[in-house]
């Protein structure tokens, strides 16, 4: 994560329309999962804290962050205890966690099939691991730049890297109503100088009055999780979402 980013990053992650959506949906699949039950959580690329308030609902979490100035910001600052560590190798034991999730972190890793093997590795028998990842290469844009992503995924590239000792249970790609738009602006943005329309580090969450213009676009994102909650899968989006099974 950029520096100047990363000091964008703590109030977008609560405020901006986008992050609001994602954690309406995330919530009410962890609520299925959870189905009444506290958990021991593992919150893998915590960032700054925003998923982990929203997993604390469901239970004990252990935060994980390899970025230290994110680190220690959720430490020092927000007084959330977080472990510097990477997502290719977990300082926990086999079969320790209930839920392992990582939301938009996958993606950041050049090894990631290491990666999910990790992820499985440390979690029980029958239970869950649950990852978001952003969508379809050709969305790539200075966003993806500024976030330090190593790529994007199609759905069968992503369960691809599940294969083996479990089973995916649910999976949908999600910011389905604005994939176009949003497709639109990227493939346009490629053709325009970096700074005409982008401000602060140049993340698409820094475009627009997100204030005052957040309400429309949060809505339709937010109203795909009704279809999502029945375990139906949307065919594309500008993300997916996965929940396997060990």
């Amino acid at each position: 994560m950029d520096n100047q980013y990363y000091k964008e990053y703590y109030t977008l992650e609560r405020n901006h329309w986008w992050f609001k959506a994602r954690t309406l949906i995330l919530t009410e699949q962890i609520a299925k999962i959870a189905n009444g039950k506290k958990l021991k959580i593992l919150n893998v690329g915590a960032a700054t804290g925003g998923t982990t308030e929203m997993l604390s609902k469901f239970g004990e979490v252990t935060s994980v962050e390899y970025e230290t100035d994110c680190c220690r910001f959720l430490n020092e600052e927000l007084h959330i205890p977080t472990i510097e560590a990477s997502i290719t190798e977990l300082p926990f034991q086999d079969n320790t966690f209930d839920l392992v999730c990582a939301f938009d972190v996958v993606e950041h890793v050049a090894e990631d099939q290491l990666a999910i093997n990790e992820l499985k590795r440390v979690t029980k028998k029958d239970g869950i691991v649950s990852c978001t990842v952003p969508a379809f290469m050709f969305l790539w844009s200075k966003h993806d730049d500024v976030n330090h992503h190593e790529r994007r995924y199609t759905a069968t590239g992503f369960k691809k890297l599940f294969v083996g000792s479990g089973k995916i249970i649910y999976s949908s790609y999600f910011n389905t109503i604005l994939f176009l738009p949003i497709a639109a602006f990227r493939l346009v943005s490629k053709l325009l100088p970096e700074n005409f329309m982008r401000k602060g580090a140049g993340s698409d969450f820094t475009l627009g009055d997100n204030k005052s213009s957040g309400n429309i676009p949060y809505n339709l994102m937010a109203s795909e999780r009704l279809l999502m909650n029945k375990n139906i899968s949307l065919p594309f989006g500008v993300s997916f979402f996965l929940i396997w099974k060990k």
